[in-house]
C-alpha cells in the first residue's frame, strides 16, 4: 500500500519568518546609514561594506520568499520510495532522493533552526543536480556522502515531528516487507 505525506506552507509561520527577515533588513539599513556617516559625518568603511553585503543578501532572500508565496504545492513530500523537499535552497535544488540511498537521519540545531539532516550514499547517482558550489557544500569527500537539510520553519509541523516522519518512512522503506 502506497503511503505518503505532503506538508504544506503554514502561513502563520511564513509571515513570522518574513517579518523577522524584514526587521533584520531594516536594522542593516540603519547600520548602513550610520556607517556612511549620515548621523555623525564620519565614514566607517569596514562596517559599511559588511552591512551592504549582508543587506543585499537578506533583501534577495526576502524577495525570493515573497515570490515563493504564490507556490501552493507541498514544501515536503514523503512516500514509500522517495522524498522531496524545498524548505532550504539546497534541498530545493537537489530534488527527489530515493530512500535506499539514505545512510542516516539526524535532528540538528543550526543557527536558530532545528533541521532534519539526511546523509546520502551513492553521490554519483545524484551528480549534476547541484551547482558546483552547492555540490562542494553538500559532498563530504572523506566519507563520499552527501548531506541535505530540511527545515520545519515554514510547514505545518515542528522539527521533531518532521524528524519522526522522515525516520518512519526511511525505516518502512528499508524493511524486508517492502
Amino acid at each position: 500500500m502506497e503511503k505518503e505525506i505532503k506538508l504544506y506552507r503554514n502561513s502563520k509561520k511564513t509571515k513570522k519568518l518574513l517579518l523577522t527577515s524584514l526587521g533584520v533588513c531594516l536594522i542593516l539599513l540603519l547600520v548602513i546609514l550610520y556607517s556612511a556617516g549620515i548621523f555623525d559625518n564620519e565614514l566607517k568603511t569596514k562596517p559599511l561594506v559588511f552591512s551592504i553585503g549582508a543587506f543585499l543578501i537578506m533583501l534577495i532572500l526576502l524577495l525570493k520568499s515573497v515570490l515563493s508565496l504564490k507556490d501552493k504545492s507541498p514544501l515536503i513530500e514523503l512516500n514509500n520510495q522517495n522524498f522531496y523537499g524545498k524548505t532550504t535552497p539546497m534541498s530545493k535544488s537537489f530534488g527527489i532522493v530515493n530512500w535506499i540511498d539514505v545512510d542516516n537521519i539526524e535532528l540538528e540545531k543550526t543557527g536558530g533552526d532545528n533541521l532534519v539532516v539526511v546523509t546520502i550514499n551513492n553521490p554519483e547517482k545524484y551528480e549534476g543536480r547541484l551547482s558546483k558550489m552547492m555540490w562542494n557544500i553538500a559532498h563530504n569527500k572523506n566519507t563520499n556522502q552527501l548531506t541535505l537539510m530540511y527545515s520545519a520553519s515554514e510547514i505545518d509541523i515542528d522539527a521533531d515531528a518532521l524528524f519522526t516522519s522522515f525516520n518512519t518512512f526511511w525505516k518502512e522503506s528499508t524493511s524486508p516487507n517492502n
